[in-house]
């Protein structure tokens, strides 16, 4: 199964860029390829289950102020708290993930993120998985941490964007009918180019190719 890396970074790489953000991992060589973004909007910048790594402070610096910071899923804390002491903003949650009380001020959202533009999508709500997404008509930008992503595990040999593994038989369906022209995702890099139809794709065919990606994820991380 793929792996993160518990090392700390000694160097970050970008891998989204457009007028409203960017994108980075900040443990290039990672099969697990933990994605964080920083959106800009007309209050400053958000940043979205970010990673720390030598150098960022730097990268978003060029976007503006840090104005918040965000967790999206439950699982996705990393490195969120020390940058909200860091630039001393406050941390943002849905109101559906469970969280410990936390060192630093936590703002809850429900339906939007404060000021942004951003509507928040529930798509998991229960004991194991709690997630929501941000989606922007104005600006066309979809994020979704962990329900779809590009990183190889995600993905059949035909897919551009997978529904993740483990949620395959019951993809979330506050994500179909979407028309985002990008997709950002917190494991591997965005989908730029006709998302709207690698989104139906992947929602589409999810169930489908359930048995594929089984089988090439077992040829993938089986012992040689």
């Amino acid at each position: 199964m793929p792996v993160k890396e518990t090392s700390p970074p000694t160097e970050y790489r970008e891998i989204d860029r457009w007028d409203g953000g960017v994108g980075w991992v900040a443990h290039p060589d990672e099969s697990m390829q933990r994605a964080s973004h920083a959106l800009a909007v007309d209050d400053g910048v958000w940043l979205v289950d970010p990673l720390d790594a030598p150098g960022i402070d730097d990268l978003l610096a060029e976007l503006g102020d840090v104005e918040g910071v965000v967790v999206l899923l439950d699982r996705h804390v990393r490195d969120a708290e020390a940058f909200a002491r860091r630039y001393d903003v406050p941390l943002y949650l849905p109101t559906w993930l469970r969280r410990s009380p936390s060192e630093v001020a936590v703002r809850r959202f429900e339906t939007s993120l404060a000021d942004t533009g951003f509507r928040a999508l529930r798509l998991f709500d229960n004991p194991a998985w709690q997630e929501a997404a941000l989606y922007d008509e104005a600006s066309g930008t979809l994020v979704v941490p962990e329900s779809v992503g590009t990183a190889d595990y995600y993905r059949t040999a035909r897919e551009r964007l997978g529904v993740h593994p483990a949620i395959r038989l019951l993809p979330p369906d506050e994500l179909r009918g979407l028309t985002p022209r990008r997709i950002l995702v917190s494991h591997g890099a965005g989908v730029f180019d006709d998302a709207p139809a690698a989104l139906a794709d992947a929602l589409d065919g999810s169930r489908r190719r359930y048995p594929a990606l089984l089988a090439a994820t077992v040829r993938r991380f089986a012992p040689i």
